[in-house]
């Protein structure tokens, strides 16, 4: 396999160099351009032998209009990089079973995009999934239980921050940002075959610590936040993958679990609620220099995220008495648990918001006001 650069971080800057991870072994990788290369027990999803693996996808502009270009799923030995160039639909089609298996846990980070990808370019609905980057806020929620919150104690973390964070990995990743900037020149990067060096390197370690992140995670998570990380996650696999039938024929959520005791708080079921923007009426839901979000987060004691100081690649680092005047892809605000995605579909603009219901009715409630307004 290619060098590899991920750097672990000096133990002088862990609080307890004991605890400092170091970094984990580089797994053997395997270009597949053919469905036999894959292993049977992830082509043939089965409950006598249940799998967690790591899983992103890689692309030009990845979502329902792009190219889906290498699926990398992480095994405990091994890392397969899934060539959807080279292997073409029939490749894809093959990985459906378990992308869509309740028998196969995908641990992703942010797997909107990825699952918005699937979706509309191959008919797979992405089920299963653990989202490290919910995960990781359900977790600052549990340690700042009964303490008053602020908007980084709801942060959603970027992948880099979380790879960096001692608690789950302590590994620096440089080359991330190599990675953006060659696709900053050249779009089409993850379009170039033969697979170089740093291409098989970067798509590797971006799934390669996600099975250790999630031994840690799961054993931070309360019972309770594990039923909410699990019914998010779903949420946010079909947010962005709006069709007619509304997901009926996505997988139900979960229930609340069985084993949850009688006697412990279980915050209400979030929800999805999609609003259609009429054309032109989107700076009513933004407000003049962000007026109507800053009355949401009065109202619905709303924070607003941006993934960190400077954001993950798909979001907008931006002042916020500024919203308004900025060209984005999406942004995020979260309503208490709710949190709020607004971004162009197809053709008309679409406000998404996930959360529990009492905080998504209240957010509707102002932004249809606003809509109405003269």
């Amino acid at each position: 396999m290619a060098s590899h650069h991920s750097e672990p971080l000096d133990p002088a800057d862990a609080d307890d160099p004991s605890d400092n991870n170091p970094e984990l072994p580089c797994p053997s990788y395997h270009i597949v351009t053919k469905p036999g290369q894959l292993p049977v027990e992830f082509l043939e999803p089965s409950a006598a032998q249940k799998l967690v693996i790591g899983f992103d996808c890689e692309g030009v502009d990845l979502c329902r209009n792009g190219a889906l270009c290498i699926m990398q799923l992480a095994f405990p030995d091994a890392v397969y990089l899934v060539d959807a160039i080279e292997g073409g639909k029939e490749l894809i089609q093959a990985c459906k079973p378990a992308l869509e298996s309740d028998h196969i846990t995908k641990v992703i980070h942010d797997c909107k995009r990825d699952s918005e990808a699937l979706y509309f370019q191959f008919g797979i609905k992405l089920h299963n999934v653990m989202d490290t980057q919910i995960a990781y806020s359900l977790i600052e929620e549990q340690e700042q239980e009964g303490k008053k919150m602020t908007s980084d104690d709801y942060n959603y973390i970027s992948f880099v921050s979380l790879l960096a964070d001692k608690r789950y990995c302590g590994i620096l990743y440089p080359e991330k940002e190599e990675v953006r900037t060659l696709l900053r020149q050249d779009p089409n990067f993850w379009t170039i075959r033969p697979l170089s060096d740093m291409m098989v390197r970067a798509a590797t370690d971006d799934v390669r610590f996600l099975l250790s992140i999630y031994a840690k995670m799961m054993e931070k998570l309360s019972k309770v936040s594990l039923w909410r990380l699990a019914v998010r996650s779903e949420l946010y696999c079909r947010c962005f993958c709006l069709s007619d039938n509304q997901f009926a024929d996505w997988s139900p959520l979960p229930p609340v679990p069985d084993d949850i005791e009688a006697d412990v708080y279980v915050p209400e079921a979030d929800i999805l609620s999609v609003l259609d923007v009429p054309p032109g009426k989107m700076g009513r839901v933004i407000g003049r220099k962000g007026s109507t979000i800053m009355a949401v987060k009065e109202c619905c004691k709303v924070e607003i995220h941006i993934g960190g100081a400077k954001g993950p690649p798909d979001r907008v680092c931006f002042p916020q008495p500024y919203l308004s005047e900025i060209i984005y892809s999406y942004w995020i605000v979260v309503l208490g648990f709710a949190k709020l995605l607004i971004q162009p579909c197809l053709n008309n603009e679409v406000v998404f918001i996930i959360g529990p219901e009492k905080e998504v009715r209240k957010a509707e409630a102002i932004f249809r006001g606003r809509m109405l307004e003269f």
